[in-house]
């Protein structure tokens, strides 16, 4: 039997709660290798995802299989989009339902002001201090693991932009018991942006504390919850149904720049790295094809044209 055409595009996973990204990455390699790709370290399909989702997170997870790989880091500098519940009156340690509770308050803030603070203090550009209990590297090793170890770990300040706000849902944690408010939102911010930070601060803003208890990615770049598949949907790939149905083209991860459709002639220059000039275009970041092949990342400056990532795909003139 013929070994299966090498694949190469997205596999958006709509990330179950639990579940970590480098286990949502295994699920896909197991797959693929059941479906009877090669997943061998040396010479077989790489696979990588566009950004870490919390294992208490839920939702979109970019999953970059073969040449799209080359594209990970553009998904990393993506703005996102998320749904979440900031519950008031306590903040725990790792500003989520996982922690244990550091700091309580009997102040409930009031819809009014909540609305008030969003608009005022967390819109636009806004610094922030990342989680204890974040990937982030802090003199050599994770920040969770030094906080986990229990120490005091000093984050750094970072600039952020939360470009949007949407309300959901409000109201009181449990029918009866209204000694704890809630607000459901949604952020559309830039990279980097730590959403239980932000409710946080938003509690802190308010004169009291907080703790996000459910996390939804909505959106990773040009990716959408619409797009995303269920584990149990990607797990059919590894008992024989078509990867095609699961597995976006390349190019979808760039829909937000423009493609350059080049010759066969000029597709040879950028396959072998060479400069082309004298192109009329506007200058900026491109996608160059041939045809229906992706080519590469290219950026155009002053009429001449450079390789900025390349991809190798066949059918394309050498």
């Amino acid at each position: 039997m013929s070994s299966p055409v090498t694949p190469s595009g997205w596999i958006i996973l709509d990330k179950p709660l639990g579940l970590g990204s480098t286990q949502a990455v295994a699920a896909v390699k197991r797959n693929l290798r059941e479906a009877g790709h090669n997943m061998k370290l040396k010479g077989g399909i790489k696979v990588g995802h566009g950004g870490t989702l919390d294992p208490l997170a839920t939702g979109v997870l970019p999953i970059a299989v073969g040449e799209a790989t080359k594209l990970c880091g553009r998904m990393l500098d993506s703005d996102k989009a998320y749904e979440f519940t900031v519950q008031f009156g306590r903040e725990t340690d790792t500003l989520d339902l996982e922690g244990k509770v550091v700091a309580t308050s009997d102040c409930q803030p009031g819809f009014g002001a909540l609305e008030k603070a969003l608009s005022e203090r967390f819109s636009g550009e806004i610094e922030q201090v990342p989680p204890a209990y974040s990937a982030l590297m802090i003199d050599g090793q994770r920040a969770y693991d030094r906080a986990r170890a229990g120490e005091v770990v000093e984050m750094p300040t970072r600039r952020v932009t939360v470009h949007r706000w949407e309300y959901v849902a409000e109201g009181f944690v449990g029918e009866w018991d209204k000694s704890e408010q809630y607000a459901t939102l949604r952020a559309h911010v830039s990279k980097g942006t730590y959403i239980r930070s932000l409710a946080r601060d938003i509690a802190l803003a308010l004169g009291t504390r907080g703790h996000v208890t459910m996390l939804r990615r909505l959106k990773a770049g040009p990716f959408s919850i619409e797009q995303a598949i269920s584990l149990d949907k990607l797990n059919e790939v590894g008992k024989g149904a078509p990867l095609e149905r699961v597995i976006l083209p390349l190019e979808a991860g760039l829909v937000d720049i423009p493609a350059l459709n080049l010759n066969p002639e000029a597709a040879r220059a950028i396959r072998q790295g060479r400069v082309l000039s004298g192109l009329p275009e506007t200058d900026g970041l491109y996608w160059a094809r041939c045809g229906d092949v992706p080519l590469a990342l290219v950026m155009l400056s002053d009429g001449a044209l450079r390789v900025e990532r390349g991809f190798n795909f066949p059918d394309v003139a050498e």
